[in-house]
């Protein structure tokens, strides 16, 4: 489901209440998101009701292990534990998006003295050893994957590294060299955090060949937002992703283009480049498609599309599609394209509707990567073709807005322009 019909549009973890940056902004009130995460439970409220995609998998023979990362829902709520959504095994998933810790010699996070809800659940073993968070999770990951190989089972392995996310913290193993380089203290961590990501990436084909399984198995890696850029880096803010405007939070390219690589033996043909864009909600089926998985339900309406035809090659036949972004709550930090908005890209062009003030930012993504030129005053014809085609789908799937804070009127969904006043 796309971000504006699930609703669970913000970050969560702390169970029934919003954040407490979306309760202090000074001009708007945010909705009553689904803070509580993801649910297969229809009694549970401000929680989003869905078929994970991981009990499809599960339901069809395969055998799935889930490995760092989680973040599916609020602490103390069902889809804390990733076996309430399908997987057989979780490694190290809870609730929280970051750890406590990335470093074995601190426990990730778990101190006997006192409860740190970021703490990384079920890596005792590697407790006061020198090991990085990465690491652990590309040793783990592959012993639970052994099972399924020697029972001859297909198995779906969902590996989500923690990394790279704050705290920002150093793998003694890479940073020296970069601070050789020159890098700031801040940015040498940043880096060695990189160079774990692919070190543990590496570790994760190189079982893959071992064990003769390359041919049949799919690898499809991606980030789940742009690289951070408004707090925790060296150097000037958000400029980290140049060309790329803004970062993590914002709703430039900075903070919602970010890298994808397939891997399909026999099928994706090495070193080519496919530029037809493609968003997270459109793993659901494609994965499913991948799995040679076509008979499902769900509860949930399905908003992505089946890419697996572009791996082999193919073009879309479905014409121009249109992607959309929604976010009517409050990050936190403050930077370029960082607030509450909605967005829509349709080709090369890209509307921004920003909540708070309610103007549009209107950009050619062709002509201009890094949005520096924004066109909606000098194409008015443009702005309400693609502000008509953001607010039918907004209303559509009933996505809420937020009020403003004096009157307590809904911000309006994206309106047509005057174009007398756009001249």
């Amino acid at each position: 489901m796309n971000a504006a019909r699930h609703r669970v549009t913000n970050w969560t973890l702390h169970p029934d209440k919003k954040q407490p940056m979306e309760l202090n902004h000074p001009t708007l009130d945010f909705p009553e998101w689904n803070y509580n995460g993801v649910t297969t439970h229809d009694t549970l409220k401000q929680a989003a009701l869905a078929t994970p995609l991981a009990q499809i998998m599960k339901d069809n023979g395969y055998y799935t292990i889930h490995a760092g990362k989680a973040h599916f829902g609020a602490k103390g709520y069902p889809a804390e534990d990733l076996t309430n959504l399908g997987f057989l095994v979780n490694i190290a998933g809870h609730a929280a998006g970051a750890p406590g810790s990335y470093l074995g010699t601190e426990n990730f996070g778990n101190e006997e003295s006192k409860t740190n809800i970021w703490a990384v659940p079920g890596l005792e073993k590697y407790h006061g050893k020198p090991i990085f968070l990465t690491q652990a999770l590309t040793q783990e990951a592959p012993l639970a994957v052994e099972e399924p190989l020697d029972k001859g089972k297909p198995f779906f392995l969902y590996l989500s590294l923690y990394g790279v996310h704050t705290p920002l913290m150093a793998n003694e193993k890479y940073i020296e060299a970069y601070l050789k380089r020159g890098l700031s203290p801040s940015e040498a961590k940043y880096a060695s955090m990189i160079e774990s990501m692919d070190e543990a990436l590496g570790s994760v084909l190189d079982f893959v060949d071992d064990k003769g399984i390359e041919k049949e198995t799919v690898i499809l890696f991606m980030s789940d937002n742009g690289g951070l850029s408004a707090v925790a880096r060296g150097g000037r803010r958000h400029v980290h992703n140049a060309p790329l405007a803004s970062g993590k939070g914002s709703i430039y390219e900075g903070g919602i283009r970010v890298p994808m690589m397939a891997y399909w033996p026999g099928v994706t043909q090495r070193n080519t480049t496919e530029n037809t864009p493609v968003i997270i909600e459109d793993f659901f089926p494609s994965l499913l498609s991948i799995a040679g998985i076509n008979e499902y339900k769900t509860i949930q309406a399905l908003d992505g599309k089946d890419f697996s035809d572009l791996l082999k090659g193919s073009k879309r036949k479905e014409g121009n599609r249109s992607l959309f972004w929604h976010y009517p709550n409050e990050w936190g930090p403050s930077g370029p394209g960082i607030g509450s908005f909605s967005a829509v890209r349709n080709g090369d062009w890209k509307l921004i509707y920003f909540h708070e003030d309610q103007h549009y930012e209107l950009y050619n993504l062709f002509h201009d990567i890094s949005e520096q030129n924004n066109l909606a005053l000098i194409q008015p014809l443009k702005v309400n073709e693609l502000a008509a085609i953001l607010s039918a789908y907004l209303i559509r799937v009933e996505a809420q807005m937020p009020r403003d804070k004096i009157s307590q009127v809904q911000i309006p969904y994206p309106s047509p322009i005057k174009l007398e006043t756009a001249k």
